[in-house]
């Protein structure tokens, strides 16, 4: 990769990774349906008008919309407004690769090898860590609502490898045209017209900073980048970046919201990220290990 592109890569990264102080700054002002519907109004518009419109059918791309963006953003903010630890969620979130490969093995009938099934085993022992000791700067609420989260992201996911070959950045500014109206739908339901009206009058530029960053920033920019690397590169050089997102996510928060992790949150922490790292690159390692057996043998 070229030390532009290796930038680049890490720009997401960055990116990515604040996302979640922004959504946790983000919750402060607005509710968090609302904030996934005002979200996605600003990624849809006028972005469709400059970027073409994937060459999709209409019923996989209502799939997409509705796993990815509405699925995994309204428990995500949901899930971070009754006490998951911006921190936490980024990290947790990550359990999506494990959802993924069960999912695709469901639908799209691909195999799963040991060390994926290994890895998996152990992210589930840290997220079983980390789900022990809420209470401690986390509810079980945000926590649960966190890890579906994931699954939905999952799902979107699969609903991608069945797309094939696709402009990533085309999916999902058309995708973004799907969330408005279901989050407006439920946030009229769990939040109610005089929240909605409150917010909307009382947005103050800490807000409308929030949206353009979850929408220019993390969605636009962040994909845009992202497709731009994946077209260029093979996927299994440009996705191993992605397990650095929840670096940034807990150090940022940290630093900039003084979260801290409890002693078993720690621990489950490792695990998650050890078990995906074996999930990347355990294959790997395995097939290099037999394959010196075989020469020495």
């Amino acid at each position: 990769m070229s030390p532009k592109d290796l930038l680049l890569a890490l720009l997401v990264i960055v990116v990515w990774g604040l996302n979640f102080v922004v959504i946790r700054v983000g919750l402060e002002g607005m509710p968090p349906m609302l904030m996934g519907a005002l979200r996605f109004m600003l990624a849809a518009f006028p972005a469709i008008l400059l970027v073409r419109r994937p060459q999709v059918p209409l019923r996989w791309l209502l799939a997409y919309g509705m796993t990815i963006s509405v699925g995994q953003f309204a428990f995500l903010f949901y899930a971070m407004h009754v006490g998951m630890p911006a921190g936490l969620a980024s990290l947790v979130l990550q359990s999506q690769a494990f959802f993924t490969l069960f999912f695709a093995a469901l639908f799209l009938g691909e195999r799963l090898r040991g060390s994926n099934l290994f890895g998996l085993l152990v992210a589930a022992c840290g997220l079983a860590l980390i789900g022990l000791q809420s209470g401690q700067a986390m509810t079980l609420a945000g926590f649960v609502l966190t890890i579906a989260a994931a699954s939905m992201w999952a799902l979107g996911n699969v609903v991608t490898r069945k797309l094939g070959k696709v402009n990533l950045l085309g999916l999902v500014v058309w995708g973004s045209l799907i969330p408005p109206l279901p989050f407006l739908a439920l946030s009229l339901w769990l939040e109610g017209p005089a929240l909605i009206g409150a917010s909307l009058r009382g947005i103050g530029l800490q807000s409308l900073a929030v949206l353009a960053y979850l929408a220019f920033g993390a969605t636009l920019l962040g994909y845009g980048l992202w497709s731009r690397l994946l077209s260029r590169y093979p996927a299994s050089q440009v996705a191993p970046f992605s397990l650095l997102v929840p670096v940034v996510g807990i150090s940022s928060s940290a630093l900039l919201l003084g979260e801290r992790l409890g002693s078993l949150q720690v621990v489950g922490a490792i695990l998650v990220m050890a078990g995906l790292l074996l999930n990347v690159w355990g294959g790997r390692l395995l097939d290099s290990w037999h394959q010196r057996t075989v020469r020495a043998l």
